[in-house]
């Protein structure tokens, strides 16, 4: 006779979900299996990006050329702009992400800044030199948005191509910084970058590395939300339904009360998989429709596998699953409802004493965790709490996230992401932004007419994972997928430092080359 007991990791919290193990299925297209066709209104795709949909009505014809450019760049065999194909895009599974960007401006503490930051921004005003290509290494690359919105507007006016290091914004990796040029009314960025290369699932990757580079069709996401809602937060809440709960709990009691029957466990979990059901997802604070969401659902929906066993880790990394042991009366852990939620982790973000200069340091994002009680009647009770194991499993994620990240590209999506947002934050912070102190509008980078984005079918239910562990003769747990959560804003306030006077960080301001077309410069 076997027993049963369940651990449930129902996604709770705020954020989004994604893709199972398998490859994407085209640049747009998601793996068979998960959850229903549909959910986007038909006709709204089409604009900047890549890895989306094929190109609908919705878009200016003076802007074309950026589609153009999306679909010749990223697997072109793969699309159907006719719609039906495997490049269309697809609802997934989903989890949880908080993004409070805004939250971690308001917890700036003065402390002098560090010496690199000053040097980033005296290079930031530094002339080019040398054959400007894109595709070469640099330590250090400048971004001008300015340059870069006035280039894509007069390309497109003059019908002339755009040219794939605008989608790449120049190969860069990372934003390490971010420079207010007040003379000029700009923003510049800056980090490391190189050449680029598209990847089997679609994805713009660096060609040395293979971690996904920093995106255009992203930033201006991000960009947009930050400037309608300044120091907002944005994400997504997968919710378990309260009935679904109460028939689970139903289940486990009746189980519970005899032994399991030889040959009857395959069919318990098809019971418990239909008890748990679906699980409704709601998206908020940023365009359910945009790639953005579609990221930060693929990375938290492949923690979760990850964490239920479903999906391979790194050295360090085991599944929550595989470190349940019984207790000495041959008992499993209670079942609980479990919280696994991504947030920002930068160990500093430094500012310049003027305000104009930031930058960014850390690996971007970690994983918190929580247990909540569950009511008969399905009803979850916060507790504030994490046990061992799910502590453990949140612990060793986070301090194994690079490695993660070079095995799985999409936790490095979600990390350029996360930068993102903590960039957008600093723009548009009432207090403290850069648009304001550089007198930056953000123009036809943040006009959503003029310049329209993918459009991505929004998921609306998505099916619990579930998974399940034989622990002896007698005994097996099963567990069912959870969530994540991000909170930018939050880190920003408790880290971001004020700097006291001319530092390396004054230095590296960007000194922007006279050619005005000429939008990316490295430093010198």
């Amino acid at each position: 006779m076997l027993r049963s007991s369940a651990v449930m990791f129902l996604g709770l919290g705020a954020c989004l979900a994604a893709a199972q193990n398998n490859p994407l299925l085209g640049p747009g297209g998601l793996g068979p299996g998960f959850g229903q066709q549909g959910g986007g209104p038909a006709g709204q795709v089409g604009g900047l990006g890549v890895g989306g949909p094929a190109q609908g009505g919705a878009q200016n014809a003076d802007f074309d050329s950026l589609i153009d450019l999306i679909i010749t760049t990223v697997a072109p065999d793969t699309w159907n702009e006719a719609g039906g194909g495997p490049g269309d895009i697809r609802p997934f599974p989903i989890g949880g992400v908080w993004v409070d960007a805004g939250g971690v401006m308001r917890q700036r503490k003065p402390r002098p800044s560090k010496a690199s930051l000053g040097l980033a921004r005296q290079g930031a005003r530094a002339a080019p030199r040398g054959t400007q290509d894109p595709r070469t290494p640099s330590g250090l690359r400048y971004v001008s948005l300015g340059r870069l919105e006035a280039e894509i507007a007069r390309r497109t006016a003059a019908g002339e191509p755009l040219e794939e290091a605008m989608l790449t914004l120049a190969g860069l990796g990372r934003v390490r910084y971010a420079f207010a040029i007040p003379e000029t009314h700009d923003i510049v960025l800056a980090g490391p970058a190189g050449d680029w290369r598209v990847d089997q699932a679609g994805r713009i990757v660096s060609t040395d590395s293979g971690a996904p580079v920093v995106r255009l069709d992203d930033l201006l996401t991000l960009l947009r939300a930050g400037r309608s809602a300044p120091g907002g937060a944005f994400g997504c809440s997968i919710n378990p339904r309260a009935e679904n709960l109460a028939a689970t709990q139903a289940l486990l009691g009746r189980s519970g009360a005899k032994p399991l029957a030889p040959g009857r466990r395959d069919a318990w979990l098809e019971e418990l998989r239909g008890a748990v059901g679906e699980q409704d997802i709601e998206v908020f604070g940023i365009d359910p429709h945009s790639r953005v969401a579609r990221v930060l659902v693929e990375a938290d929906h492949h923690m979760k596998l990850v964490g239920m066993g479903l999906a391979d880790g790194v050295l360090g990394v085991e599944s929550y699953l595989d470190t349940i042991e019984l207790d000495d009366n041959g008992a499993p852990p209670p079942m609980s409802v479990l919280r696994w939620w991504f947030t920002l982790c930068y160990t500093d973000i430094d500012a310049s004493a003027e305000g104009d200069a930031y930058e960014l340091a850390g690996p971007g994002a970690r994983v918190l965790s929580e247990n909540e009680l569950l009511t008969a009647r399905g009803e979850r009770i916060h507790t504030g709490q994490s046990d061992e194991l799910t502590q453990r499993f949140a612990h060793s994620f986070s301090q194994h996230f690079a490695p993660l990240c070079a095995k799985h590209p999409v936790y490095g999506e979600l990390r350029a992401v996360f930068d993102l947002a903590l960039v957008a934050a600093m723009v548009w912070d009432p207090a403290q932004g850069l648009a304001p102190r550089a007198q930056w509008d953000g123009g036809l980078l943040v006009d959503a007419q003029r310049l329209p984005l993918p459009r991505y079918a929004v998921p609306r239910t998505v099916e619990s994972v579930v998974n399940h562990r034989q622990m002896d003769r007698r005994t097996f747990v099963a567990g069912v997928s959870g969530g994540v959560w991000v909170d930018a804003g939050g880190l920003l306030k408790e880290h971001a430092a004020v700097g006291a006077g001319y530092t390396e960080l004054s230095a590296r301001r960007p000194a922007a080359p006279a050619a005005a077309a000429q939008w990316w410069w490295d430093a010198p």
